[in-house]
């Protein structure tokens, strides 16, 4: 399988393991050594090591964002495709909140594999998202689910 129908199922079963919080439907997807990072520092940075670390960082990253809000909603923006080895694509993830304007991030994601596993995978957030971040949560921080 390419390493461009393996990085789709992965995507799937992210989607399912979101839906269903069950981290485990990606453990065939990585190594046992993964990596997962995000340069940068909060709210949104992070370097994760160790598949299991991995999966559970994707849980708390999800329960302290995605969740917290009425909805998200993922999109491609560009790619996927494959550069040097690896699978890259830019998206941008909008996140609603009744009574505030709509949370916009946008970021690249690049997968490397070994054999028909994940890793390294690393989100690069777009210039100024940690400020947006920040100054957003100061704004309407307080209306977010468990807040």
């Amino acid at each position: 399988m390419s390493i461009m129908a393996r990085f789709g199922a992965y995507a799937n079963a992210f989607e399912d393991a979101y839906k269903t919080d069950d981290w485990s439907l990606l453990e065939p997807y990585f190594t046992e050594d993964a990596v997962y990072e995000v340069p940068g520092g909060p709210p949104l940075g992070v370097r994760t090591e160790g598949r299991s670390a991995v999966l559970d960082g994707f849980r708390d990253l999800v329960n302290g964002l995605d969740r917290r809000f009425d909805s998200r909603g993922i999109e491609l923006l560009e790619g996927p495709e494959e550069r040097d080895g690896a699978v890259w694509f830019r998206w941008r993830g909008t996140y609603t909140l009744k009574g505030a304007p709509d949370f916009v991030i946008e970021g690249e994601e690049i997968a490397r594999f070994q054999g028909d596993r994940i890793a390294h995978l690393q989100d690069r957030m777009a210039d100024g998202t940690t400020e947006r971040s920040l100054a957003y949560m100061a704004s309407h921080g307080a209306k977010l689910k468990g807040a």
